[in-house]
């Protein structure tokens, strides 16, 4: 068990990192102006779109631009917290995993939903968007497995750590 979930902790920690990177400088450009982007963050978005043909990123439909708030304003800090728990063993990663992992299931659903219905949706994109849905049940079952208490993999500090006395 303890070398699956420092698996798990690897993967994750890629993950995190790329969320940590990415929603600030291309996500945040579906709900800010575009100038407030370098050019070069512009122009990555512009390829982007037009290489997957993402029309959730072009069109921006409501439920898009309010689920990537929902990014920003909640899952982006909870990414930044897990790497540091990630990183730094946090006894508390499980549940910033558990919290990353639901609230990004819900709004995978919701986007592959109207992928999949819509039938505006390349392979391509849905290619695209699915690996997140499988990220977000990763980081679910991170956060409700127990650590296994003879692991030396991230996140298991003994709780309370006695000093000792002279």
């Amino acid at each position: 068990m303890g070398a699956l979930m420092k698996l798990i902790d690897v993967i994750l920690f890629i993950m995190f990192l790329v969320i940590a990177i990415a929603a600030p400088l291309l996500d945040a450009q579906t709900c800010f102006p575009s100038n407030m982007f370098p050019s070069v963050l512009l122009n990555l978005k512009t390829w982007y779109t037009h290489e997957y043909r993402d029309y959730l990123v072009s069109e921006k439909p409501h439920f898009f631009v309010g689920l990537i708030w929902l990014e920003l304003l909640f899952a982006w800090p909870l990414s930044i917290a897990s790497l540091y728990g990630i990183v730094a063993g946090k006894s508390w990663l499980r549940t910033t995993c558990l919290l990353y992992g639901v609230s990004t299931m819900t709004a995978m659903v919701a986007i592959l939903s109207e992928l999949v219905g819509s039938g505006k949706a390349s392979a391509k994109l849905l290619k695209m968007y699915s690996p997140f849905m499988g990220f977000a049940v990763l980081a679910i079952l991170r956060g409700l497995l127990p650590n296994s208490p003879n692991s030396n993999s991230v996140g298991t500090k003994p709780a309370f750590a006695r000093k000792k006395r002279a």
